[in-house]
Formats: C-alpha cells, sequence, structure tokens
C-alpha cells in the first residue's frame, strides 16, 4: 500500500503561502504580533489544515495574537484555497508551538548550570 506525500506537499504550500501573507502585511489585524511559521500538518482528506506558529513576547501579547488569527480565520482560509489552488478549503487551525520557548528555556537553564559550575 502506498501513501501519498500530497498532504505534506499541501502543507508546506500553505506554510510557504501563509508566510508571504505575513511579511507583505496582508493580515491588517493590529493584534497579530510578530509570529512565525512553524509549520502545517494537513489533513488527509485536505479538508484539514492545523497551523504551527511561534512568536516572542508576553502571555497578554501571545492571547491577542491568538484572538487575531481567529478573528481572521476567514481571509486566511479563502486567500490559502487561491494561493495553493485547491479545490477544497481547508478549515484552517491555529495552535501555538512551544517548542522555541521551551528551547530558550531550557538553553538559560543549562547557561545557569555552566556559570555556577564555572565551565
Amino acid at each position: 500500500m502506498s501513501t501519498s506525500n500530497r498532504p505534506e506537499r499541501v502543507g508546506q504550500e500553505i506554510q510557504a503561502a501563509l508566510g508571504r501573507m505575513l511579511t507583505r502585511g496582508e493580515l491588517k489585524d493590529p493584534r497579530i504580533g510578530f509570529i512565525t511559521i512553524t509549520g502545517v500538518k494537513v489533513s488527509q482528506d485536505l479538508k484539514t489544515a492545523r497551523v504551527y506558529y511561534s512568536m516572542m513576547g508576553s502571555e497578554q501579547e501571545r492571547k491577542d495574537t491568538e484572538k487575531g488569527l481567529e478573528a481572521a480565520k476567514g481571509y486566511i482560509r479563502r486567500e490559502i484555497t487561491e494561493a495553493v489552488n485547491l479545490r477544497v478549503s481547508p478549515e484552517v487551525f491555529f495552535t501555538f508551538d512551544e517548542s522555541l520557548e521551551r528551547g530558550d528555556r531550557i538553553e538559560r537553564l543549562l547557561r545557569e548550570v555552566k556559570d555556577k559550575e564555572g565551565w
């Protein structure tokens, strides 16, 4: 049985399209801060796309960005469908990717240990 990698390719195209939208300033909502799209997972039937994003900032800025992205979902969905040339418009879900935040915290802890141990 062969598995199709089409959802993966579509996810990469969606990620690129979202990146272009962000760099061009197409999302006008002031609540949306400076974010980085870290990945997109698309379901096998291409009906849903989970967009992972990361950002630096306070908890309140993160919540505001989340609200801004939720408000812009319809616009983003239409633009993605057109940019990627899909027949079916995938439902978009945004998920905050904490991996960068965790990595930064681990790096700070390692630096503290290094300083204390005198390495």
